[in-house]
């Protein structure tokens, strides 16, 4: 993972051959079944890990070879610890996210916060154990597992303040009693202020320290959305932060709920991508029956758009296979893995080059690309694949590694400036079509003439008609992509993050439909039919088409002209030559 989070190499030989990278990695990293390794790392907050959790669903955490550079006894007022933080969606916790220069660890959990503190005494070799009383029936007793006996766990009844005023003897009593069971683990449970602290043993060597704690959900209560976290505070309270404290750390994370191995938002969505499959193929299907209906209609981008419902089939019957084996094992088939990720590339570039092409017009009325949409193309395919890249890269590589956050990042900018080039294409047609319906409308006596031409051939609409109703319909167009971006990338998210845990497969679910509806309404109003007004070619181009076939003549043939009806722009000029000498 270290070799994927470093800077890209400049250059498409160094771009493709991280992808191939990305490609061959990408496996069982990606799964529910964690490890995450970290070497001398300098952050101060490390978000390891985020899982719904049904009820009878467990989390069972393995903490080894923990180690701090310089050593403990060398670091004056640091601390280091871990939090698991519960909420009922994936919304912000207000708790850890406020007061960002404060570290958690140096802050007593508050009454109704749903949270529990694990911080690490290096000097008395114990794991300190902190939550609030009144939220102890909304999170899971936490279990502590021996190191001689792993599947042995000490267990002791949590004491509230007043209790704990009551029973002193009995705690003591019962201190003594898990002592001689085992030495090496030791749990104590005293409570300030509704506050209950249990400490459990940690095994020390030689500076490096490792234990293991799992939890059960053993009520509908405790169910929710679980983030654990890493923090290392460092300095002194009040005091500035010259941060140069170094930690190593590896950490093997196991989450299941009762049935799956994938979070309680994630389990609908391997039936949620096959019937999504279903709906792209049928629709796919649907617009290759009216490409061979109409025929004669056809272009070559109509071919294009075929392949891209097709595409975005596999890829969703791959991705639900990939999930279905985290599901059902933790961990996904390295192969299927790659299929779907190659798959979901094509599919991501075919989606951007064909917005494009029909944003500025081509196969339909003209059959080469001008600089202006050359250049479009030259930016938005490589930030197609550096995006695929970055989200092949996400979708590999653990959460708490450093460029988990990098890549997401690049994730997030890439996109926005894939959503915004393709825009450019429809913007100049728009302002093309405007600017050519202005001039068909002060040329008067010029169109008077062309008009005569042009109903003496029997066409239907004039110049004037034919550019605004490509307006029309470029400014529809524009408005659909618009509409398509902001709900994808703006709606949905805020959705996610809204709804409760169980529900946050609605975002997937609300991001297909959005493309199946994109896809179908895109091919309605582009089908090859020859009543649309975008395959209807205006009077300036059928002189273009005329001049062309005039310069392309031999000697022999100069001086004709090429004659032809004008219907609709689906197939090559076809008509009679006629002498004009």
């Amino acid at each position: 993972m270290a070799a994927r989070g470093g800077g890209a190499a400049p250059g498409w030989a160094a771009l493709g051959l991280r992808l191939g990278l990305a490609l061959l990695c990408a496996g069982p990293v990606a799964a529910r079944v964690h490890h995450l390794t970290l070497r001398d790392d300098v952050r101060q907050k490390v978000h390891l890990n985020t899982f719904g959790f049904f009820k009878d669903g467990f989390m069972k955490v393995n903490v080894s070879n923990l180690s701090l550079k310089p050593p403990m006894s060398a670091a004056k007022g640091t601390e280091v610890g871990f939090s698991l933080d519960r909420t009922r969606n994936d919304g912000f916790s207000t708790y850890l996210d406020e007061e960002l220069d404060y570290c958690i660890l140096r802050k007593k959990p508050e009454q109704d916060v749903s949270i529990v503190i694990l911080l690490l005494d290096f000097t008395n070799e114990v794991v300190k154990v902190r939550f609030s009383a009144e939220a102890s029936s909304l999170l899971p007793k936490i279990s502590f597992v021996s190191e001689e006996n792993a599947t042995a766990t000490i267990t002791k009844p949590t004491k509230t303040s007043e209790q704990n005023a009551d029973s002193g003897t009995s705690l003591e009593e019962t201190e003594q009693n898990t002592d001689g069971k085992d030495k090496k683990s030791q749990r104590s449970t005293t409570t300030s202020q509704s506050i209950i602290e249990q400490q459990h043993h940690v095994h020390n060597d030689g500076g490096t320290f490792s234990f293991q704690f799992f939890f059960n959900i053993s009520s509908d209560n405790q169910e929710g959305l679980y983030s654990l976290y890493f923090h290392k505070c460092v300095g002194e309270k009040g005091q500035p932060n010259n941060d140069k404290q170094l930690f190593s750390l590896d950490i093997e994370i196991t989450e299941k709920n009762p049935e799956s191995y994938l979070s309680a938002g994630e389990i609908p969505l391997p039936k949620l991508y096959i019937s999504m499959a279903l709906f792209f193929f049928l629709s796919g299907t649907v617009w290759i029956h009216i490409l061979r209906k109409r025929r004669n209609d056809v272009f070559k981008i109509h071919w294009l758009m075929a392949a891209l419902p097709f595409t975005k089939s596999l890829s969703l019957v791959f991705h639900a296979i990939d999930y279905h084996y985290i599901s059902s094992q933790g961990f996904p088939i390295e192969g299927w893995a790659v299929v779907y990720y190659i798959t979901h590339l094509l599919k991501g570039a075919l989606l951007f080059i064909t917005i494009a092409l029909i944003g500025t017009g081509w196969a339909f009325i003209k059959h080469i690309l001008s600089d202006k949409d050359k250049k479009i193309f030259m930016i938005v395919i490589p930030l197609q694949v550096l995006a695929n890249v970055a989200y092949i890269i996400i979708e590999s590589t653990e959460e708490g590694t450093t460029e988990y956050g990098l890549w997401k990042e690049i994730l997030f900018l890439v996109d926005l400036l894939c959503c915004g080039a393709i825009l450019f294409p429809v913007v100049w047609s728009i302002r093309h079509l405007q600017e050519a319906s202005a001039t068909d409308g002060k040329d008067s006596g010029v169109q008077k003439q062309s008009r005569k031409e042009f109903w003496k051939w029997g066409s239907v609409l004039t110049n004037a008609a034919i550019n605004l109703a490509k307006l029309k319909l470029f400014r529809h167009y524009y408005v659909m992509i618009v509409c398509y971006i902001y709900f994808t990338r703006i709606i949905a998210i805020l959705i996610k993050i809204a709804v409760p845990f169980q529900w946050k497969w609605l975002y997937q679910l609300l991001d297909e439909m959005a493309t199946l509806v994109f896809f179908v309404l895109t091919g309605y109003k582009f089908r090859p039919a020859s009543d649309n007004p975008y395959l209807q070619l205006s009077q300036d181009d059928e002189d273009d088409l005329q001049m062309e076939a005039v310069v392309t003549t031999s000697g022999v043939m100069e001086g004709m002209k090429k004659v032809k009806k004008v219907v609709n722009g689906s197939a090559e000029p076809r008509g009679d030559w006629e002498n004009m000498a």
